[in-house]
């Protein structure tokens, strides 16, 4: 599956977005920090950690006897360049375009 698809179908779960809103709040938890958070089990919350791992989004990291997990943004950017910002451009010059045709201003 190409990393795109793993980014989707990471994203595409609301608990795995709660668990990675988690994380934005205050990165480094633990799987029990998280675990605390969600009405699941310890082991369905690894199994979405393990996802979100697999998809590039989480990085975790062994502190002695801990294991700490991180946001990792870069592949919800390269999302964004490749899928949002490609098809929102053309509208927003538009709009420039006809904000500077309506006020009379010289391009």
């Amino acid at each position: 599956m190409p990393d795109d698809d793993l980014v989707f179908k990471a994203l595409a779960d609301p608990t795995r977005r709660f668990l990675l809103d988690l994380l934005f709040e205050r990165d480094g938890r633990t799987l029990t920090e998280l675990e605390t958070q969600v009405a699941m089990t310890r082991f369905g919350v690894m199994k979405h950690l393990k996802l979100l791992e697999e998809a590039g989004l989480v990085v975790a990291r062994k502190e002695g006897r801990e294991k700490r997990h991180f946001l990792n943004p870069v592949p919800i950017r390269q999302i964004h360049d490749r899928w949002i910002d490609k098809y929102t451009e053309r509208r927003v010059t538009a709009l420039l375009d006809l904000k500077t045709e309506l006020e009379g201003e010289e391009p």
